[in-house]
């Protein structure tokens, strides 16, 4: 089995290659280079593997939230290359995939990433037996709210820390951070998630495959009349 997977919803394009029990990945911080970059980066990944997109079986993708323009560019290649390649195109959340950096803890998993105007996007985890458990919708929140929020021992992580670290450790003092190579999605992590897709023969249809959009004012567009 051969699976594609990338997440472009942060500064850094994530890809990883599944090949028949192997993962090979590459984390490049492309930043506005996301769209001359990403193609380029595909094909070369590939090709050092010896492969073409024919040879794939699986495609996934990180849906967000996060940047809007990343999450947008993304989806819509792995869409394209999904359609040629007519394989399976799996989707899943940029904050499921931040959420697995945590491994193995007892604490309450919290990925935080910073959706700007002063607000983050997080969401709560368990881990149960080596099982990621949900325990809160995809939240867009202010500091504040999330600090209230936080009740057991936790352990938080991403890029939303740069701006709000130490407001959180002040407003919850039972919370530990993660290092900041553990800030941004793995592409090993989408994989993971994706196997687990393919096990439950869940797929959906290219069109129901759409980013996860939380905030309502990034995904208006105003028409000049």
């Amino acid at each position: 089995m051969k699976i594609l997977a990338i997440d472009t919803a942060t500064k850094f394009l994530s890809l990883g290659i599944y090949v028949d029990g192997s993962f090979y990945e590459y984390n490049l911080e492309t930043g506005p280079k996301l769209s001359s970059l990403l193609a380029l980066t595909i094909k070369r990944t590939l090709d050092a593997l010896g492969l073409g997109i024919s040879d794939l079986d699986y495609f996934a993708c990180g849906l967000g939230p996060g940047s809007f323009t990343g999450m947008r560019v993304g989806l819509s290649a792995m869409k394209a290359l999904s359609w040629v390649a007519r394989k399976p195109l799996i989707g899943v959340s940029t904050l499921d995939i931040l959420a697995l950096n945590a491994g193995a803890t007892s604490r309450m998993i919290i990925p935080v990433v910073d959706a700007r105007r002063s607000l983050i996007y997080a969401c709560f985890y368990r881990n149960t037996g080596n099982t990621l458990k949900k325990l809160s919708p995809y939240m867009l929140i202010a500091k504040e709210e999330l600090c209230e929020k936080i009740k057991s021992p936790s352990l938080l992580f991403g890029d939303a820390l740069n701006l709000y670290r130490d407001d959180i450790l002040k407003h919850t003092g039972n919370a530990a951070l993660l290092d900041k190579d553990q800030w941004y999605p793995k592409a090993h992590n989408i994989i993971k998630l994706a196997l687990a897709r393919v096990k439950n023969k869940k797929f959906a249809n290219l069109s129901k495959i759409n980013p996860i959009y939380i905030y309502p004012k990034e995904c208006q567009v105003k028409r000049k009349k």
